[in-house]
């Protein structure tokens, strides 16, 4: 949750630098920031396997047989974050649905 956190202050951050004439609140800054919390948790976790928030809590994202998870799954997984629900329907093993539907769990860096 605390890289969840992260990466949407970051991602509220760049939207108020884009459109903060529109003002804090705006559905202009709300769909700005969503989209650049996609955009940013995509390509992160497509091309270093963890977003900026989990890079500084130390977390990576990988495929379940410890591969890197791809374009596509990064960008379904992100997704379904974005709709919310998946991600606070945990499993027994503390993934989400997220995870679950692309076939990815979140791992502590350097435990693979």
């Amino acid at each position: 949750m605390a890289a969840l956190l992260v990466d949407w202050l970051v991602a509220t951050g760049i939207a108020m630098l884009l459109y903060g004439s529109a003002g804090y609140g705006s559905n202009q800054v709300a769909l700005a920031t969503l989209g650049v919390f996609f955009l940013e948790v995509t390509v992160l976790t497509w091309l270093l396997s963890a977003s900026f928030g989990q890079r500084i809590l130390r977390l990576r994202v990988v495929r379940m047989d410890g591969r890197p998870l791809g374009l596509w799954r990064s960008a379904l997984r992100t997704g379904l974050i974005c709709l919310v629900i998946p991600a606070v329907v945990i499993d027994g093993q503390g993934r989400g649905l997220q995870d679950r539907a692309v076939g990815s769990m979140v791992i502590r860096a350097g435990a693979d």
